[in-house]
């Protein structure tokens, strides 16, 4: 599974990242203890410093990547609930099967990389609201000791839940909701939404969710369908960003995954080519590229061309998970802006 789960680090500079993704590869959790020996701290959300982003407070998720993009979270009408991704990754916190909440180096490594490079393309749809949680460590994927990894995910899982509640009690007020998440964050929000949404009556106030990063079955949800068109609501997007001709080493068969062309927002296999692509965001944040990738859905992936940009020789790795939202920045900026408008007229 390690070539499916490489974590999201977001395309910093070519040689760093590569370094960082072998460090994290070679990370490996605890076999003893439980997942709470390190976690002592229980979050209170009605706490500041338990959300990675607030719309209250200034955090890096109010950051545009242009000053003609409009941070709109003063005046949305919508919210976003975002979960990041495995930011518990490296050698020297794999004692811990659960990253403590207090760890400074964690939340800042969390902070600059999916708060800042994927949390805010979603500033310009609604409320940007992301807390922190007990992450599992990124060696919970790949373990032998299930139990233990099951153990870790559940406790991340309680502070996405406890955080989601407070937010349904004294943040949302009725307001359209939608869901972002990536990766780790992903395989929380499925829970998320199979809980609160899928054939219940909070299911009204969902605008969408983006379920990246991680596959999603295409009947997981019982009365949530996959997004079809680029104005849908009340539906799911998913994708994984792979080389074209390239698979994980482990895709699932038997099953039907679902896979959304962040560029024409369908599901079939049409070709999008490059010029449709509005701009990536990669190593410099305040850095727009147009056309920098094509798309199409291919058995349950997105395939692309190997994207050129400055030092992208030294990226040699098919698997494009680090980049799945930051490739098609634009596109799924302007995508929920328009889903949420979408939402409102109705």
């Amino acid at each position: 599974m390690k070539t499916n789960l490489t974590p999201s680090l977001l395309f910093f500079k070519p040689l760093v990242l590569l370094l960082l993704l072998w460090t994290t590869s070679c990370g490996v959790a605890s076999q003893s203890g439980s997942a709470s020996d390190f976690t002592d701290i229980r979050p209170d959300y009605a706490n500041p410093d338990f959300w990675a982003a607030l719309p209250q407070k200034e955090d890096p998720a109010d950051r545009t990547p242009s000053p003609k993009l409009v941070n709109a979270q003063d005046t949305a009408q919508a919210d976003v609930f975002f979960l990041h991704p495995t930011s518990h990754s490296s050698k020297r916190g794999a004692i811990y099967w659960n990253a403590p909440l207090m760890d400074e180096s964690i939340n800042q490594k969390t902070d600059q990389s999916s708060i800042l490079y994927q949390a805010s393309l979603f500033n310009g749809a609604g409320k940007v609201y992301a807390p922190r949680y007990r992450q599992a460590h990124l060696q919970a994927y790949y373990t032998k000791n299930r139990s233990k990894a099951m153990e870790a995910f559940q406790l991340a899982y309680e502070d996405v839940k406890n955080a989601f509640q407070y937010y349904l009690e004294h943040y949302n007020q009725g307001r359209p909701i939608i869901i972002a998440a990536h990766s780790q964050g992903t395989t929380h929000a499925k829970t998320l939404i199979k809980e609160f949404f899928d054939g219940k009556p909070l299911s009204r106030q969902l605008v969408a969710a983006y379920l990246v990063g991680m596959p999603v079955e295409s009947t997981y949800f019982d009365n949530i369908p996959p997004c079809t068109t680029p104005e849908q609501t009340g539906c799911f997007c998913s994708w994984r960003t792979y080389k074209t001709g390239r698979y994980p080493k482990f895709n699932p068969k038997d099953v039907e995954i679902v896979a959304t062309n962040p560029l024409t927002w369908t599901t079939d296999d049409t070709y999008a080519p490059k010029n449709i692509n509005q701009g990536a965001v990669l190593m410099k944040f305040e850095k727009i590229l147009p056309e920098l990738s094509d798309a199409q859905v291919h058995e349950g992936l997105v395939w692309i061309k190997k994207p050129r940009f400055p030092g992208s020789f030294l990226y040699w790795n098919p698997n494009y998970h680090v980049g799945d939202y930051n490739l098609f920045y634009l596109n799924v900026r302007n995508n929920a802006i328009l889903r949420v408008n979408t939402f409102l007229k109705q």
